[in-house]
């Protein structure tokens, strides 16, 4: 008997924790996101035209994880990747060889 509530008290600690953790997890911010309000959001029109205004050719606008998730090519003809910050469109760890 002791067994079986020593087992059921552990089974349900680790249950505690582990909610405890993927709560707090989803509540952590990173540098890859913002917490904008949509209505502080560029447009997706004018993030084309700004991006098009630095050489990019976007061929996909994407919204991710609060974030605009964009695919183009750039000057060079390279088919490049980013996330940018919807409201000043600037990208968070600059652009990425999309693969």
């Amino acid at each position: 008997m002791r067994n079986i509530l020593s087992t059921t008290v552990a089974a349900g600690l680790a249950a505690l924790f582990l909610a405890g953790g993927v709560a707090w997890a989803q509540t952590v911010r990173t540098d890859d996101s913002t917490s904008a309000p949509r209505a502080g959001w560029m447009s997706v029109g004018d993030l084309v035209a700004k991006l098009e205004g630095q050489g990019y050719k976007v061929h996909e606008v994407e919204i991710d994880d609060g974030n605009y998730e964009v695919k183009a090519v750039d000057a060079n003809g390279m088919r490049v990747e980013a996330d940018l910050d919807p409201s000043t469109g600037e990208a968070f760890r600059g652009w990425r060889q999309d693969d």
